[in-house]
């Protein structure tokens, strides 16, 4: 398996470009304005030791924008389900906490808590994390044991597969798979290079 922390060849860049399947929509989970000069969509999930890198890695370049530049509104981030159950076991339920936390409006402080206690995310955790961001239990378990949001994370992943993604994470920019080293220096630019 390719590491994802490295770039690719060159000659794949070019001669194998994959380019976003279905574009960011109000369906998407999103931070920013969807008409942003940047599109970045990341597909991963929060079992994925790589993923939380990515994550951590996203909001320091959320951060960089918003302090050099706090009124361009330059980038909206997407983050889509990327669910491999046969790999992380966990994935699959720690995608429908985040997707029953986003039915109660709560998907991006979910999505933080679960990548920052990603070593953890058995059902009691699970159940620990939508109480500390006072989400609605009763109606979190409910959608939780019905699998009342499976479909729309199977819709994220299947976006991914028809995008050429196989394995998470993977990340675009403006619809076009970012292939280049997971640096922040690096990323920047191609996000700087991206908006013109």
């Amino acid at each position: 398996m390719r590491n994802p922390f490295l770039p690719e060849c060159p000659m794949n860049q070019e001669n194998h470009p994959k380019q976003l399947f279905a574009p960011p929509s109000q369906r998407d989970h999103y931070q920013g304005m969807l008409n942003a000069p940047v599109m970045l969509v990341e597909y991963g999930n929060y079992s994925c030791p790589q993923c939380k890198k990515v994550h951590q890695l996203i909001q320091a370049i959320q951060q960089h924008f918003d302090v050099g530049f706090p009124k361009k509104n330059w980038i909206c981030v997407v983050f889509r389900h990327f669910v491999q159950n046969s790999t992380y076991p966990q994935a699959q339920k720690a995608a429908q906490a985040a997707a029953a936390a986003a039915a109660q409006g709560r998907f991006w402080q979910m999505h933080d808590m679960l990548f920052t206690h990603s070593q953890a995310l058995g059902d009691g955790y699970l159940v620990e994390y939508a109480d500390i961001l006072g989400l609605d239990i009763s109606q979190f378990l409910q959608d939780l044991s019905h699998r009342v949001h499976v479909d729309r994370i199977n819709q994220d992943t299947e976006s991914g597969l028809n995008s050429g993604v196989t394995s998470a994470p993977a990340l675009f920019i403006n619809g076009i798979r970012y292939r280049k080293s997971w640096s922040k220096e690096q990323l920047i630019a191609a996000i700087i290079a991206a908006s013109h």
